[in-house]
C-alpha cells in the first residue's frame, strides 16, 4: 500500500502514513473495514504519541448499496473547482471498473459529505447501523482513550465503574487499534495497549471469557502440533478433535487443518459413528454435522476470495498498461494473489500461450520491484555495513544528494523504533552516529544555498 511522509502537527517530525483515497467495495471487499477501522490515512507518531486522521480527499463506492460518497477536508480550504479536479479522476476510476450494465444513475450524482463523521455515519447507516448504535460505539472509544491516558495504578477503578461498556465490541475496537500499531511498528503504543488488554482480561467478565477462549484455542493448537510431530495423519487429526470438542476448539481446528478434513477423514468419522452405541452415536453425528458446516463455510470464503482475486488479475491483464493497472490495484496484492499468479503463469507456460506468459511476467516483475526495499532503506543498510567513522562520513558526503527529508525521516523513525525495542547499545550508537552526521551534512548544504 502506498505510503506518504507527513509532518506531525505536534512535534513536527516526519511520520510514514499508509494512504488510500479511493475505497471501492466492489473492487476491494475489505475497503470499508479499512476506512472504518482507521487502518489507513491515520497518523500515529512514534516520537510524541500524537494520533489523528490525515486530511486528504476520499471517494467511497459501494455498488450493492448504490452509494457514491465524496469527502474533502474543510480544513484544506480548497476551492470547489480544485476539489472537483482532484476527486474527478477517482470517480472516473469507479465508472471504468464497472461493466456497462451496472453504471446506474446514482453514479452521476455523488453525495458530498461535509464532515468525516457524516461520511462514516452514512456508510454505517446503509448497513442499518443507527445513530444510537454509533453513539454507543463512541462511548466505548472514549472509554478506551480515557483508559489509555490514565496512569496504570488508577485504571482498575475506571474499569470497575464502566464494566458495562467493556463488552465484545469494546475488545474488537481494542484489537483493531492493537493490530494497527503492530503494522505501523509503534512498539511503545503496542506495549501500552497490551498491558491494558491484560488488565481487562483479568478484571472484567467479558475479558475473562475471551481469555478463557484464547486458552482453549492455545490448548488445541498445542495438541495439533504434538500430533503432527511425526506427520499428521487423518487418524491422529480425528483423535485430536474427539478430545477437544468445545465450539472454540472445533472452530480453531477446522481453520488450521481444513486440508486434512477430506472425504477419507469423514469416512473415518462415519465408521466410528456406525460402531458407536446410541448415546455416543448421537454425539458423534452432531460433531460430524458441525464439522461439515464449518468446512463448507471456509470453502465458501476461500472460493469468494479466489473468484475476486482471479477477476482482479484478469482485469489487470486486459488493461492496456499493466504497470498502471497494478499501481491502481496494489492493495489487492497479497499472498493469495501471488499464489494465483504463479498458478496461472505455470498453466500459461504449459499451454505455450506466449502473449499471456509475457503479461503475467510483467505482473510478477512489478510485484518483485514493489517488494524490494526503497532507495532510502538500501542506502541506510549500506551505511550500517561501514565500520570506520571516517569512511562513514566520507560516504555520506559523497552521497549528499541521497540525504533527503525522506531519508532523514526514515532515519529518525528507525532510531526511535530501535530505542523502543531495546536494541543493542552498539546498534543504537551506530544509528545515532549516522543520523547526526547526515543531519549536519544536510544543514550545511541548506546553509550554503
Amino acid at each position: 500500500m502506498p505510503q506518504t511522509q507527513a509532518t506531525c502537527p505536534q512535534c513536527r517530525q516526519p511520520v510514514a502514513v499508509e494512504v488510500q483515497q479511493l475505497f471501492d467495495v466492489g473492487q476491494e471487499p475489505q475497503a470499508k473495514q479499512k476506512l472504518l477501522s482507521n487502518a489507513v490515512n491515520f497518523m500515529r507518531c512514534p516520537n510524541c504519541g500524537f494520533q489523528g486522521l490525515l486530511p486528504i480527499p476520499i471517494v467511497y463506492h459501494d455498488p450493492d448499496k448504490e452509494l457514491l460518497l465524496t469527502f474533502f477536508p474543510p480544513d484544506l480550504s480548497t476551492p470547489v473547482n480544485e476539489q472537483e479536479r482532484q476527486i474527478g479522476p477517482m470517480i472516473q476510476r469507479v465508472m471504468d471498473n464497472l461493466p456497462q450494465e451496472k453504471r446506474k444513475a446514482y453514479l452521476l450524482q455523488p453525495k458530498s459529505m461535509l464532515t468525516y463523521q457524516t461520511l462514516i455515519e452514512t456508510i454505517l447507516g446503509a448497513d442499518g447501523i443507527t445513530k444510537e448504535m454509533l453513539e454507543a460505539q463512541q462511548k466505548r472509544v472514549s472509554l478506551l482513550e480515557r483508559l489509555i491516558t490514565t496512569p496504570k495504578d488508577d485504571r482498575l477503578t475506571i474499569v470497575k465503574q464502566e464494566e458495562a461498556l467493556i463488552d465484545m465490541h469494546f475488545f474488537s475496537i481494542l484489537n483493531r487499534i492493537l493490530q494497527s500499531t503492530l503494522a505501523q511498528g509503534d512498539q511503545a503504543s503496542q506495549k501500552e495497549l497490551m498491558d491494558l488488554q491484560q488488565l481487562l482480561f483479568g478484571n472484567t467478565a467479558e475479558g475473562k471469557k475471551i481469555y478463557a477462549q484464547a486458552k482453549e484455542s492455545e490448548t488445541v493448537i498445542k495438541a495439533l502440533q504434538e500430533a503432527g510431530k511425526d506427520g499428521l495423519t487423518r487418524e491422529k487429526l480425528l483423535d485430536v478433535i474427539l478430545n477437544h470438542q468445545s465450539d472454540v476448539q472445533i472452530s480453531t481446528l477446522v481453520s488450521m487443518a481444513r486440508s486434512g478434513m477430506d472425504y477419507e477423514f469423514f469416512k473415518l468419522l462415519s465408521d466410528k459413528i456406525d460402531q458407536a452405541g446410541d448415546d455416543e452415536k448421537k454425539k458423534l453425528t452432531e460433531l460430524r454435522e458441525k464439522l461439515l458446516h464449518l468446512t463448507e463455510e471456509i470453502d465458501k470464503r476461500v472460493k469468494e476470495e479466489f473468484d475476486h482475486t482471479k477477476t482482479t488479475l484478469e482485469k489487470i491483464l486486459a488493461a492496456p498498461n499493466i504497470e498502471a493497472a497494478m499501481q491502481e490495484n496494489i492493495e489487492e496484492v497479497n499472498e493469495f494473489f501471488v499464489q494465483i499468479l504463479e498458478t496461472e503463469l505455470s498453466a500459461a507456460r504449459k499451454s505455450g500461450n506466449l502473449e499471456r506468459i509475457n503479461k503475467l511476467e510483467q505482473v510478477m516483475i512489478f510485484i518483485e520491484k514493489a517488494t524490494q526495499p526503497n532507495e532510502e532503506v538500501q542506502f541506510l543498510e549500506s551505511l550500517l555495513d561501514i565500520e570506520e567513522d571516517a569512511k562513514l562520513e566520507e560516504t555520506l558526503k559523497a552521497n549528499q544528494d541521497k540525504i533527503t527529508q525522506e531519508f532523514l525521516g526514515l532515519l529518525n523513525s528507525v532510531v526511535s523504533q530501535a530505542d523502543s525495542q531495546g536494541a543493542e547499545a552498539a546498534m543504537m550508537e551506530r544509528l545515532n552516529k549516522i543520523y547526526k552526521i547526515a543531519l549536519r551534512i544536510s544543514m550545511q548544504a541548506n546553509l550554503s544555498k
